[in-house]
């Protein structure tokens, strides 16, 4: 580097620096950036950062280090970068407030899901940005972030749109490249032949042979820091020319080296301050004087002697040289001056406002087996865990084990890290850890306990079908000592058999003798038994033998008051049973919830699930404008959480009823091709209904058939396959299979006549009809129709009503079938049922009744999110809780909103509320 004036030039990154600046400009313009600059140890990061800095005038700027000693530590990172904004935590939303103060531990509450965590730090970093002090959040060495903290600053890097905030994250070039992915990034590369000479002649002083500038420029390949730091270990004899043997270890290697020399080259004392420095990673100065002084440290002196080096400095913090120069402070000193140095610091930090990092350094002190140390060790578990710190959980509980002497408790311990780390996604190390804690002296429910962890963790790693028999297994084993527990493990097996459906080996059929062979569902005394119970009754013996149970279950879960934990437990089986009993006010009423519960308490890993439950639900009421309003919201988590399945499943379901066929084929091609998702049955049997109800709607009934025979192939999976039968039965008619149609219309009366419900009894009515001839399908189609609009299953309703106005229109009852079929048409098109309501057009026109096509709306095309903004702003929703329900800032709402404006032709909230949305057109 040389000096202009008071600033500093960067020598060889001009272009690096006018993409650092051109950030800047855009930031103070009100415009979002974010860049991940990407390169090896010593390329000139960190001083592209300070770069950034130098230029920040006017800006407000937050700044956090990633220090490799505290990755165990969640959220260390994330605290470190928003401590200095927590003023602005008031103007949050409750819930997203809550889950940032319990991530940082600033109050006591359940656990943060890490997605509500990430759109709290998203609104806090909008909310401290202003058009007149943009923010600036810079991240040096985000390679060694604490997990969650990267994948929070990842999911908000990903959502910066209308906020004026840049954020610049330096990491190494094989560091984070699956945390940072998918950002944009700046590769900092090494400098050219001549701005290396330029720079290593600003740091050479003495007489330097041109033989040995040759040298070192083609070793150090470019690296700023190695061309800064290498000749410093060159000797004067060295410098004028002579030659030593050329290295061969990496660059990296060869600068610690040279910062390894420099550092032992110094007075013990201050050998030991570096060190100290350099295992307390938080650069509190008291606390580094504090350590220095318990181990009888002139701190002064040394301190002198450690900022006269370079390698340290210590001003309100204290900073190293490079992060290379901590790594060389460890290894310049042994084992046993690392314990020491530890010890000193467990002593020196306050319990009260650092109670893991006090306890990691006693942990990082302890030579042997230690119970007290192990058990302070798994009291900072718990708080890491409450604060949702899954990743720190499992490392206290992990290095508890190894430190536990009684073989029971280390067991136990065990088992306990081995779960965090599962539920961190570390999946390689508590299989590990599983095996560790079976090797210890596990009781029967520990056991049982660790085989339910191993079915969890493959059915996380693998699929639904590689987990299920240890779910079973875990079930049986858990039985006789927790009953409780092994009705939530038969639950988690019963739902997975009915996901895997036919891909499964053994399957639900398995998992149903199980959980009727235990003594507890004899009685069936719960209602979590009772629906257990039932769903197995409905596998093993039939759908007469076991639907009432299922009903009976059903409407308790209705009445009955349910905790958070029981709520989002239990409630999506329930759902799924109200469908498969044809019950859909029950299904309506827990699916709606099951949503709001998923809202109010942050479960983020429940909520989309819940969304996709309540999305089928309207769609069959004939919302489908509801129905895509969950999809878009479901989409936001998904985008969020890296996932696009939920968005292409809930096309799954609004699409065919639309008649629109490529993005229903598109939604239909991702799930079947997604290799996560080849181990689930009832992705098969979904894809496949709706083929059907697509074609059904375009009336191409032979490729409707082909898709609902592979529908309903698999009675078992309930549901949708059970849905699959009913579309197969309007396909066959028109297709004169006669036969296979009356096969399936016996199926579905013998369910009806067992569910009772309005839904169930409408729609045996409806295929009956399809069936039969006369005064008897005129009766058929006129009951159908009174009983589907008494269970307010509209979609149902009015296919009926065209079904039976196509019916009449060929028995030429033309005044009748007009009265019909203006009914269904206007019923289908107020739904958005496009394709099924072109069919009713075309009925009317054959009766002679022209109906126009739907108008095209004049103004431009809203996008989905878009038209959910417009939605939810005539809804009464503000900014903020827009932004929380679709995981956005409070400014790109606005952002979208204005956009909303101009395409709608108005210019305020208020005048949204007078538009009728339903005409306006919408793009995916």
């Amino acid at each position: 580097m040389v000096r202009d004036g008071t600033r500093t030039e960067l020598i060889g990154r001009r272009d690096e620096c006018e993409v650092l600046d051109s950030l800047l400009t855009g930031a103070r313009a009100g415009h979002s950036g974010v860049l991940v600059v990407r390169g090896e140890a010593g390329i000139g990061k960190t001083e592209l950062l300070n770069h950034l800095l130098d230029r920040a005038t006017g800006c407000r700027v937050v700044r956090a280090v990633g220090v490799q000693s505290e990755m165990e530590l969640s959220y260390a990172g994330l605290h470190q970068l928003c401590a200095p904004l927590l003023s602005h935590l008031e103007g949050l939303p409750e819930p997203q407030r809550d889950a940032l103060r319990t991530a940082f531990g600033l109050r006591v509450g359940d656990a943060p899901d890490r997605f509500l965590v990430g759109l709290a730090t998203l609104s806090l970093l909008a909310a401290a940005a202003s058009g007149d002090e943009p923010l600036l959040c810079l991240v040096d060495d985000a390679q060694w972030l604490d997990r969650v903290s990267a994948q929070t600053l990842q999911f908000v890097a990903r959502r910066l749109l209308a906020e004026p905030v840049l954020l610049v994250l330096a990491v190494r070039e094989s560091g984070s490249r699956e945390v940072l992915a998918d950002l944009p990034e700046l590769a900092v590369r090494g400098l050219g032949e001549r701005d290396s000479r330029r720079l290593l002649d600003s740091v050479v002083t003495g007489p330097l042979d041109q033989r040995v500038r040759d040298r070192i420029v083609a070793e150090t390949r470019g690296n700023p820091l190695a061309l800064v730091e290498l000749p410093r270990g060159l000797t004067l004899l060295e410098l004028a020319g002579g030659f030593g043997a050329p290295e061969t270890r990496p660059l990296s290697s060869q600068i610690e080296a040279g910062f390894l020399r420099r550092v032992r080259s110094l007075p013990a004392q201050t050998q030991q301050l570096l060190l100290i420095a350099a295992t307390e990673p938080v650069g509190d100065v008291s606390l580094l004087r504090s350590a220095a002084e318990r181990l009888g440290i002139d701190v002064d002196r040394a301190a002198t002697e450690a900022e006269a080096s370079g390698l340290l400095t210590l001003g309100t913090w204290v900073r190293f040289r490079h992060p290379l120069v901590r790594s060389a402070a460890h290894r310049a000193v042994g084992f046993e001056e690392r314990r020491r140095v530890h010890a000193a610091l467990a002593e020196s930090i306050d319990v009260t406002l650092y109670p893991e990092r006090r306890v990691w350094h006693l942990a990082s002190a302890t030579t042997g087996p230690d119970e007290k140390v192990a058990a302070e060790l798994e009291g900072s578990a718990g708080r890491a865990q409450a604060r949702g710190g899954v990743a720190a959980a499992a490392a206290f509980l992990d290095r508890a084990t190894e430190l536990t002497p009684d073989p029971v408790r280390r067991g136990a311990r065990a088992l306990a890290a081995a779960r965090a780390k599962y539920q961190s996604g570390a999946f390689d190390s508590a299989r590990e850890l599983v095996d560790a804690a079976e090797l210890g002296h596990l009781d029967e429910v520990g056991a049982g306990r660790a085989t339910l962890l191993r079915g969890q963790i493959m059915s996380a790693a693998k699929s639904a079908s590689a987990g299920l028999p240890l779910l079973l297994e875990a079930a049986q084993r858990l039985q006789p000592f927790d009953s409780a527990l092994a009705d939530q493990t038969y639950r988690d097996a019963i739902y997975a058999a009915l996901t895997a459906g036919r891909l499964s080996t053994g399957g639900v059929r398995d998992v149903a003798e199980a959980v009727l062979g235990t003594p507890g569902h004899t009685g069936a005394v719960s209602r979590e038994t009772r629906l257990l119970t039932g769903l197995a009754r409905v596998v093993t013996e039939g759908y007469e033998a076991g639907a009432p149970i299922l009903l009976d279950a059903v409407a308790a879960f209705r009445t009955e008051e349910l905790s958070r934990e029981d709520g989002l437990g239990w409630l999506p089986l329930a759902c799924r049973m109200a469908h498969s009993t044809w019950d859909f006010a029950a299904w309506s009423e827990l699916s709606a919830r099951l949503v709001d519960l998923a809202r109010g308490s942050g479960a983020l890993a429940v909520l989309p699930s819940a969304l996709l439950l309540r999305l089928s639900n309207r769609a069959f009421a004939g919302d489908l404008r509801g129905a895509a309003s969950l999809t878009v919201e479901a989409s936001a988590i998904g985008e969020a959480t890296g996932s696009s399945f939920f968005a292409h499943y809930g096309a799954l379901v609004v699409e065919p009823f639309r008649g629109r066929e490529t993005t229903t084929r598109q939604a239909i091609e991702t799930l079947a091709q997604d290799r996560l998702l080849r181990g689930e049955g009832k992705v098969t049997t979904a894809t496949q209904w709706a083929a059907a109800v697509l074609y059904n709607g375009l009336g191409r009934y032979e490729e409707a058939y082909a898709a609902a025979e592979r529908g309903c192939e698999n009675p078992q999976e309930l549901g949708l396959s059970l849905q699959s039968r009913v579309e197969l039965v309007e396909a066959a008619v028109r297709l004169g299979h006669t036969e296979r149609a009356a096969g399936a219309v016996r199926t579905i009366e013998e369910m009806a006549q067992v569910s009772g419900t309005p839904w169930a009894l409408g729609v045996s009515a409806a295929t009956r009809a399809l069936v039969s001839e006369g005064d008897a399908a005129d009766a058929l189609h006129r009951e159908a129709i009174e009983r589907l609009d008494t269970a307010g299953v509209r979609m149902d309703s009015a296919r009926a009503r065209l079904r039976h106005g196509e019916w009449l229109r060929l028995e030429r009852r033309r005044a009748q079938a007009r009265t019909r079929l203006d009914e269904a048409h206007e019923m289908l098109d107020a739904a958005g049922a496009e394709a099924f309501a072109e069919r009713a057009r075309q009925e009317l026109k054959a009766v002679g009744v022209k109906v126009s096509g739907r108008a095209a709306a004049e103004a431009a095309l809203l996008t989905a999110k878009e038209a959910e903004i417009a939605r939810l702003v005539q809804g009464g929703f503000t900014n903020p809780e827009i932004g929380a329900r679709l995981f956005l800032s409070p400014h790109t709402v606005e952002w979208h909103l204005r956009k909303v404006f101009a395409k709608l032709g108005v210019s305020s909230r208020r005048e949204i509320g007078s538009v009728r949305l339903e005409t306006v057109a919408t793009t995916p």
